[in-house]
């Protein structure tokens, strides 16, 4: 019996297409390492996902470095305005804070009215998202972080989200943790390897992704039970806040809402033990 060629060659492209993602994924997680470290000394004590400073901020944004946000003081000027600048140019997040934040997250160390905080990976577009799923020849699985804002939990996500078969996770720009040092610890380096978009307004990824015939799963104590519900197709799965749940908007643009059943006396889970749950159930759903 003779070897169905386009079966191997499928198979063979597939492999090599696998490879190529796997070697780029570990310069992402290489580069974050080299941004970190180049500005810190050994002390492992020190927060390394830090640049402090006006003109190490200031080279890491010419050099192109994957940062995440920078932190400024509001009573700061000269070439903060300089900083600020190029952050914009590069659609890096801008925070103002008091001096007494970054006195803080500077440990005592000098920090001339600016911190910036190194990403430990990339952030992609949703298309890029879109992509992988259809290259992988599976229908889309995202999640979609409400306003996550710590970044314990975010991390939390993102490393059950690689474990289940995710395709890509979204997160606002704005009230969510972000790909810093501690969501990549907490991770375990899954931050490294998920794709992950960050974007201006949830509500208009939602719409793309609907476009894109993907189905939204909203998480809320209102729903209907989640083992009564088919999660067949392209899904979305909506994680909300650790203290509010979803927004009114997104819950409004939900095709499913569902529930988790709650027979103790404690009445919530944690973000990301609600969203793990969630997540293993689309996986089980495709794996039957």
């Amino acid at each position: 019996m003779g070897f169905n060629n386009g079966y191997s060659k499928k198979n063979f492209d597939k492999k090599r297409q696998n490879k190529r993602l796997d070697a780029q994924n570990v310069k992402r997680a290489s580069d974050f390492r080299k941004t970190v470290d180049s500005y810190h000394g050994k002390d492992d004590t020190e927060d390394k996902s830090l640049i402090l400073g006006r003109n190490p901020v200031i080279e890491s944004l010419k050099a192109g470095k994957m940062i995440d946000s920078i932190y400024i003081s509001s009573e700061a000027g000269g070439s903060i305005s300089v900083i600020c600048s190029m952050a914009k140019e590069q659609g890096i997040v801008i925070k103002k804070v008091n001096e007494q934040k970054l006195n803080k997250m500077a440990n005592g160390a000098s920090h001339q009215g600016v911190i910036a905080m190194a990403a430990c990976a990339e952030y992609v577009e949703i298309q890029d998202i879109l992509d992988i799923a259809k290259k992988k020849n599976e229908p889309p699985f995202i999640i979609i972080c409400d306003e996550i804002e710590d970044p314990h939990n975010l991390g939390a996500i993102i490393r059950t989200a690689e474990a289940s078969g995710v395709h890509g996770v979204i997160i606002p720009k704005r009230r969510s943790a972000s790909l810093n040092h501690t969501v990549f610890k907490t991770s375990a380096g899954a931050a490294a390897w998920m794709p992950v978009a960050r974007v201006s307004n949830l509500s208009q990824a939602v719409d793309t992704l609907k476009e894109n015939g993907v189905w939204i799963y909203g998480t809320d104590s209102s729903g209907e039970d989640y083992k009564s519900v088919s999660f067949d197709g392209a899904v979305g799965l909506i994680i909300g806040s650790e203290g509010f749940g979803m927004s009114r908007l997104l819950k409004e643009k939900c095709d499913f809402l569902l529930r988790l059943p709650m027979v103790g006396k404690i009445t919530s889970l944690n973000a990301s033990v609600a969203g793990g749950i969630f997540m293993y159930e689309v996986l089980k759903s495709r794996m039957n």
